[in-house]
């Protein structure tokens, strides 16, 4: 590979977290217990969205999709993490970190991409109900879950490329947990305006902009569910929408801040990172199953007949 071999560099080694020497055990277990969490809630979720007919509807088919990308997204730094917390090394290889970059920013850009397409699937359901089920049929669902991956492929593609095909001649050490691309392309020994320009553009841009079409999508949704003259109607528009807004939050707070934010310190961009990595994909199972009556039902039918299958 030809941006490989420019480079004297053959890994880099992740630091970690900054000044949390000596707490290795404590993280090792706390970020262990959000893991599994993640992993056990999504998956759960995704079971019950599969098996009850019930939800196989627009929202869930999203939300389906939303799980999956809840179990991947923090399984890209979080077993390296685990490893070196462990005792273990803490290096990682060339291809190992362009890796880590490719898998990170695909899946982000394709989940940022999706929460826009949620809040689309709610402002047709809401603003235009009569024509929901015209609209958001299987093949413009099946199209819009394409365009999502294709989307977010594109994106990753084009950012990792143009860090990797930097020569990295040293040093090699990563103030950071795992390889991102504000962390990696400062140990390059070669101009790197053009890479820091098109990851600025293409992912803090991309990501406000798909924030800003979110925002107005919900102006428009908040002005139709006032004009519901149903209190239990109103009621239930906004519950709907209650937990696609909270992940919203969740998901873009970190993004915009790591990326259009102001330069932070390496502390505060690891503890950004975390509540990014593991922590809001860790909550999104809660929060779409709190306030959800057919999803509490699709997952009690789930966790009954797990229950029964292990008496058996």
């Amino acid at each position: 590979m030809e941006m490989r071999n420019q480079s004297v560099v053959a890994e880099f080694i992740l630091l970690g977290i900054p000044h949390t020497e000596g707490l290795e055990t404590e993280l090792f277990l706390l970020f262990l217990t959000f893991y599994l969490f993640t992993m056990l809630g999504n998956l759960l979720i995704l079971t019950a969205i599969i098996s009850s007919s019930q939800l196989h509807t627009p929202m869930y088919f999203f939300l389906a999709n939303l799980s999956v990308f809840d179990i991947f997204f923090p399984s890209v730094s979080s077993p390296k993490m685990l490893f070196y917390l462990m005792g273990n090394s803490h290096a990682i290889s060339f291809e190992g970190c362009a890796c880590q970059i490719f898998f990170y920013h695909i899946l982000g850009a394709t989940e940022c991409f999706l929460y826009t397409v949620m809040a689309y699937d709610r402002f047709v359901a809401i603003c235009h109900p009569l024509r929901y089920k015209v609209i958001m049929n299987h093949k413009i669902c099946a199209i819009l879950i394409m365009g999502t991956w294709i989307g977010g492929c594109l994106h990753s593609t084009v950012l990792t490329f143009l860090t990797f095909r930097l020569p990295y001649c040293g040093p090699n050490e990563v103030n950071y947990f795992f390889c991102d691309i504000p962390i990696v392309l400062p140990l390059a020994c070669a101009d790197t305006s053009l890479a820091q320009m098109v990851s600025f553009t293409n992912v803090g841009i991309l990501s406000l902009m798909c924030f800003l079409f979110i925002f107005i999508s919900y102006i428009r949704i908040v002005l139709s569910i006032l004009k519901i003259h149903s209190s239990e109607g109103r009621q239930r528009a906004f519950s709907t929408c209650s937990a696609h807004l909270t992940s919203i939050l969740l998901f873009y707070g970190p993004v915009i801040l790591i990326y259009l934010g102001p330069a932070s310190t390496p502390w505060l961009g690891s503890v950004i990172q975390v509540l990014n990595n593991m922590v809001t994909p860790s909550l999104n199972p809660l929060i779409y199953s709190l306030r959800n009556k057919e999803v509490k039902s699709a997952l009690r039918k789930v966790l009954h007949q797990v229950v029964n299958t292990a008496r058996v």
